[in-house]
């Protein structure tokens, strides 16, 4: 079994935490990519909008989410070690690796099934992970924090 990633957080808090501490190196990347891009002030300030920060935030965030990768059996013992953790998986039964990431303050650990393609099934799981189990919680944050 493998791990890669950096961002493992235990509680929301820490989820909320981390996704803050992020938010200067996202605006940071999208202004470097915009100045390589040559864009002029107008179309700087036309171009980059919230939104845009917004979605560069978030796909930063899930990018950086440590993943475990390994065999089915691996991913097995690992469950049978949490057995009150519950499984999302995604995928097919059929298929001999396993990609997951588990939510300790939601109890949970999502999974993607892949046989070859193992970069293209820790996007998917990361993607999946932020949508299923962060964004919610990271967009009610920023409303209260408001």
């Amino acid at each position: 079994m493998d791990t890669e990633g950096l961002l493992a957080p235990e509680t929301q808090a820490e989820a909320r935490e981390q996704y803050a501490d992020l938010a200067p190196t996202a605006a940071t990347v999208l202004k470097e990519a915009a100045r390589r891009m040559a864009f002029d002030r107008a179309e700087f300030d036309e171009r980059l909008t919230t939104d845009v920060y917004a979605t560069a935030h978030d796909a930063l965030f899930a990018s950086l989410l440590t993943v475990h990768v390994g065999t089915r059996e691996a991913f097995e013992t690992w469950c049978e070690e949490r057995p009150d953790y519950e499984r999302h998986v995604e995928g097919s039964d059929s298929v001999d690796h396993v990609v997951w990431h588990p939510v300790p303050f939601d109890g949970s650990v999502v999974a993607a099934t892949y046989q070859n393609e193992r970069e293209a099934a820790v996007g998917t799981l990361r993607r999946i992970a932020f949508g299923r189990f962060y964004r919610d919680e990271l967009e009610r944050a920023e409303v209260t924090e408001e």
